[in-house]
């Protein structure tokens, strides 16, 4: 089956005592858009970003979740999370964001994104959500999504096909990583094998392993 959007989500400004940055707003409240969304190297054209130093920039210019990862979500708190509801720029179906190699690429409409990191969660999204330990419970439940560099910018909308063009040889995940830099610190090395990591998080491993 082929990969495909299912929505691509625009931030809203969200102003509420959880929100992480110092005026109190979040982009976390993210809402489909109608038609097709300029993608850029900084994100979705439209999209608000509330904490720039966390969220944003070129290595996480957009984030992607999937359909199935949100459909467990929906039946382990009995809700039903609309697309954007995780934060997610990009809503999926039949992408394996979990199991993306770091450095994978997407031809996506007409834009080329680069899989860069997992999201690790905060307490804005605990707070946005209402559930106070939902950080501890996704971080073991280890589907984090995915974040993305835009290597070649152009436009995306609802129902394009993502097709994986190039996936590096390391096979280093997603979802490795997230364990790695959470639960099972003996994945630590395996960071050092891929070079399209984001250097800070590159440099973290190293940290930790020097210890």
């Amino acid at each position: 089956m082929t990969g495909r959007l299912v929505a691509v989500n625009l931030g809203t400004v969200t102003e509420a005592e959880w929100a992480g940055d110092a005026s109190g707003r979040s982009g976390i409240d993210k809402r489909p858009a109608e038609g097709r969304v300029r993608v850029t190297a900084t994100g979705l054209t439209g999209d608000f970003i509330g904490e720039p130093a966390e969220h944003g920039g070129p290595d996480q210019a957009l984030y992607a979740y999937a359909e199935e990862d949100a459909a467990w979500w929906a039946a382990e708190l009995r809700r039903q999370p609309r697309p954007g509801v995780f934060g997610e720029n990009l809503s999926t179906r039949a992408v394996d964001v979990t199991g993306a190699v770091v450095g994978e690429l997407w031809a996506v409409g007409s834009a080329l994104l680069q899989v860069t990191k997992p999201r690790t969660p905060c307490r804005t999204f605990a707070g946005f959500w209402g559930v106070p330990d939902l950080i501890k419970r996704f971080t073991v439940r280890g589907a984090p999504g995915a974040y993305l560099r835009v290597l070649r910018e152009g436009e995306i909308g609802a129902g394009d096909p993502v097709e994986v063009v190039d996936r590096p040889a390391h096979g280093v995940t997603v979802g490795e990583v997230f364990r790695a830099i959470t639960l099972e610190p003996e994945l630590l090395p395996r960071l050092l094998d891929a070079p399209e990591l984001p250097d800070p998080l590159r440099d973290k491993a190293r940290r930790r392993l020097a210890r």
